[in-house]
């Protein structure tokens, strides 16, 4: 996006492609109503060059306005809407005409190339977020946010983003900042002393000042555990030997027969992956093959499938058969499972007891007993995975959380640069010394929010978006 033009009108598919009900072709930029006018035939009459901001409006794209001969028909592309939306009110704070058409591949690619043979460009992608930052309609975190909110996969990580989208954290790391400035003024209104050496006032509220900011990048950098969670997911592997009920307690948990359940061992011969949204967590689980020992090759083939599923595991779902005593394969999945976040489930909770309990709990902290067949204990199993991935450090669904690992970065280093300020305050250094920890500081919190971003920075950020964006 270096060499482009950022004064172009621009122009791009902004569904994805494919048979739809609805596309829609979106121009931005000086020149886009003006080509609108040359396209679009409104059936009430008028020029969208001439309509008013956020109007929408009944027509037709046709090929020219133009016809040779007085009777001649348009050439009509499609039926469509066109929608205006005027600078600076818009998304990207220029000229917006968005034409909304039928969805299929032809169409849109026709609206297109027509929009483009009328002067405006393709756009890159995330070019009309990017153009938006630029325009200072969003701050950088915002303009991620965007992206956040296109690519989450529950609702709580929806709202996370929502959140962002707002301003929350950007609020948050403009307070720091402006903090951050009254310990540099605090600074330089002591560099004239003699010595170079802060009052003891001074330095007693240049300390607190300090410890206040450094106090809240922490918790913002606490939340970042979570935060990847809500962006990235969360492994979950089912471990268990042969007929424990894994498939079963998967397809409990999916609430369909996704997986061919049968009484007969090893019926599950490969790993088998799904998303779900547990509570919020986009949980990715995978139901694997009960093998210890292989048979064959393909048995040989799953248990490598089943080790590497639980080597990248978060977490374990340890299933046992409760109404079968342990098996030398059992301890030795507990031996194996001691060295991850495991959940103990006992499965078949609907017949009689006979395994030893007792001794599965010296080595696990949570344990839930379950009947997948009866689909009874599931709940309480939900429960559980959330609170062992929460650990109970995330209970207001307002907390503030940081969940890209470009702010979670920068904040890192942001909290570096205070540690050694207060070193050097302690050791009584020179004032200057503090204070360019301190404009470090500040520098690392500006690039969340863009302000001191460079343009390598920003094209990695845009480029991960869809070009229609």
């Amino acid at each position: 996006m270096r060499d482009l033009n950022l004064f172009d009108t621009i122009a791009a598919i902004s569904t994805p492609l494919g048979q739809g009900g609805i596309g829609i072709v979106r121009l931005s930029g000086k020149k886009a109503l003006a080509i609108a006018d040359e396209i679009f035939a409104p059936k009430d009459g008028g020029k969208p060059s001439k309509y008013k901001s956020y109007s929408v409006h009944y027509g037709w794209i046709v090929k020219s306005q133009k016809s040779k001969v007085k009777s001649q028909k348009l050439e009509i592309v499609d039926e469509v809407l066109l929608t205006v939306m005027r600078a600076p009110g818009s998304y990207t704070k220029e000229d917006i005409a968005e034409i909304s058409c039928h969805g299929g591949i032809v169409v849109l690619r026709e609206i297109l190339d027509l929009v483009l043979a009328k002067g405006a460009r393709p756009a890159q992608r995330g070019e009309f977020t990017k153009r938006a930052f630029l325009n200072g309609r969003i701050d950088l975190a915002k303009a991620e946010a965007v992206l956040d909110i296109i690519n989450a996969k529950t609702g709580y990580a929806l709202e996370n983003s929502i959140s962002q989208l707002r301003g929350d954290l950007s609020k948050e790391v403009r307070q720091l900042k402006d903090k951050l400035i009254e310990a540099i003024a605090l600074l330089e209104a002591n560099i004239d002393f003699s010595e170079e050496e802060i009052v003891p006032a001074d330095a007693e509220k240049l300390n607190s000042d300090i410890l206040l900011i450094k106090n809240k990048i922490d918790k913002l950098l606490d939340s970042a555990v979570h935060g990847k969670i809500l962006r990235e997911g969360l492994s979950a592997v089912i471990l268990g030997r042969a007929n424990t009920g894994k498939s079963s307690l998967l397809n409990a948990l999916l609430k369909e027969e996704r997986v061919i359940v049968s009484p007969v061992a090893g019926t599950t011969r490969d790993a088998i992956e799904e998303i779900l949204d547990l509570q919020g967590i986009p949980l990715k689980i995978a139901d694997t093959a009960g093998i210890i020992e292989p048979k064959d090759l393909i048995e040989k083939e799953a248990l490598k499938r089943t080790r590497r599923y639980f080597d990248k595991a978060d977490l374990v779902l340890l299933v046992f058969d409760s109404s079968a005593r342990l098996t030398a394969e059992d301890r030795l999945l507990i031996k194996k499972a001691k060295a991850k976040t495991t959940i103990v489930v006992l499965n078949k909770s609907d017949l009689r007891q006979k395994i030893e309990e007792a001794e599965i709990k010296r080595h696990f902290d949570y344990l839930v007993k379950i009947s997948s067949l009866k689909r009874k204990g599931l709940k309480e199993l939900e429960e559980k995975i959330v609170q062992s991935v929460w650990e109970g450090k995330l209970e207001a669904s307002d907390e503030l959380i940081v969940s890209n690992a470009r702010h979670v970065q920068a904040l890192k280093k942001a909290k570096e640069t205070l540690v050694r300020a207060q070193e050097s305050l302690r050791s009584k250094l020179s004032i200057e010394f503090i204070a360019e920890d301190l404009r470090l500081c500040r520098e690392s919190l500006s690039l969340i929010i863009g302000e001191s971003a460079g343009e390598e920075v920003l094209d990695k950020i845009f480029s991960q978006f869809c070009v229609g964006k």
